[in-house]
């Protein structure tokens, strides 16, 4: 059986100006966020957010 031709690869475009002079995103491990608790609460603006830890370890935000 004949496999399908190879396509090349594309590169990415090239960064703009905008990417070059963007400040590093800040990175927080989620083990510092959370500690030993499932669940952390964030005021935005005077708006508390919940940002839970579920049982197969993925995040959920709600407001």
């Amino acid at each position: 059986m004949a496999h399908p031709p190879r396509q090349a690869m594309q590169s990415a475009p090239p960064p703009s100006d905008a990417d070059l002079n963007a400040a590093p995103v800040a990175r927080i491990k989620s083990e510092d966020l959370f500690r030993q608790a499932r669940e952390v609460e964030i005021d935005h603006q005077g708006r508390i957010y919940r940002l839970r830890l579920t049982q197969l370890n993925k995040l959920i935000l709600t407001a």
